[in-house]
C-alpha cells in the first residue's frame, strides 16, 4: 500500500531497551498502555487489537519484529473511520541512549488529514507507554524510600554505608537547607554528624509515594525517641533506570 504522509516522534525513556520492548511483546504489558481487553501476537502475521478505555477499538496485523530493536505493525479502526482496519502502519524502534532508550516512532498514512488526526493522540499515548513503562521499573520505589530513611536512623557507621549503597548510586547527591553532599561516602559521614546533633532522631515516610516516571515525592516527619514530632517535610528522589537513588531534595515544611 502506499502511504505517502508519516508521523514522526522521539522519545527518551529513562529504561533499558529490553525492558521497554517487553510492552509490544507480552499481551499483559501491551494491554497497560493501551487498555482492558487489548492483546498482540508478536510474531508476523500475528494479529493486535487495541481496545481503547472508551470502547474504540483498533486492528491491525504484526509486520515485523526485531527484539529488541524493531516492531512494525498495520494500525486501522475497526468501524473503518477515519481509516480502515490495517490500512496505515506503524513503525517503533528502540536505540540504546545511556543506560536509557531512545524511542522513534513512525506511522504511515495514505491521507495527510487523518495523519494531522493523529498527532495529538501519539503525543499523550507515547507520554502513558512511558509513565507505565516506569511504573513497573520503579515498582520498588517505596521499599528504596523506606531504605534510605532509615538509614539516616543507623548509628553504626559500615551499616549506615551499607545501608544506603543497597539503595543510592555511588555517586549520589543530597540537597537540602543544611547539605551539599556527593556521594555515598561523604553522604555516611553527613548522617553521622546530623545524629551527634540530633541523638536518637529518626525519620519516618507519611503515606503512599507519588511516583513520575523516575521521580518520586514521599513525605516524612523527623521523630523524637519518645515518640513526639519534631519536623516534617518533604523529599523529592530521582531514581535511575537500573532502580538506584540517584538524587534526593529534601524540603522541611514545618519544625517544632
Amino acid at each position: 500500500m502506499t502511504l505517502p504522509h508519516q508521523l514522526e516522534r522521539v522519545v527518551t525513556i529513562q529504561a533499558d531497551r529490553q525492558t521497554v520492548f517487553r510492552f509490544f511483546t507480552d499481551p499483559a504489558r501491551w494491554a497497560k498502555w493501551w487498555g482492558a481487553g487489548s492483546t498482540i501476537d508478536a510474531r508476523p502475521g500475528g494479529a493486535l487489537l487495541i481496545r481503547y478505555p472508551g470502547g474504540t477499538e483498533v486492528l491491525g496485523d504484526v509486520v515485523e519484529v526485531l527484539v529488541p530493536e524493531r516492531i512494525v505493525f498495520t494500525y486501522g479502526f475497526a468501524s473503518g473511520k477515519p481509516i480502515p482496519p490495517r490500512s496505515s502502519r506503524v513503525t517503533i524502534r528502540l536505540e540504546e541512549d545511556g543506560a536509557a532508550t531512545r524511542l522513534r516512532f513512525t506511522h504511515e498514512f495514505a491521507d495527510e488529514s487523518v495523519r494531522d488526526e493523529h498527532v495529538q493522540g501519539w503525543r499523550f499515548q507515547l507520554s502513558l507507554f512511558a509513565n507505565v513503562v516506569l511504573d513497573e521499573v520503579h515498582a520498588g520505589a517505596a521499599g528504596a524510600v523506606d531504605g534510605w530513611f532509615s538509614a539516616w536512623a543507623e548509628s553504626d557507621a559500615s551499616r549506615r554505608q551499607q545501608a544506603l549503597t543497597r539503595v543510592s548510586a555511588p555517586d549520589v547527591r543530597f540537597r537540602d537547607r543544611f547539605s551539599l553532599i556527593d556521594g555515598v561516602d561523604d553522604l555516611t559521614a553527613h548522617v553521622g554528624a546530623a545524629q551527634r546533633f540530633m541523638p536518637g532522631i529518626r525519620m519516618e515516610r507519611r503515606g503512599d509515594v507519588r511516583h513520575c516516571q523516575g521521580t518520586v515525592l514521599a513525605d516524612w516527619i523527623w521523630v523524637t525517641p519518645g515518640g513526639d514530632e519534631r519536623a516534617r517535610g518533604t523529599n523529592v528522589f530521582s531514581f535511575r533506570p537500573d532502580g538506584l537513588i540517584e538524587s534526593v531534595i529534601g524540603f522541611m515544611t514545618t519544625a517544632r
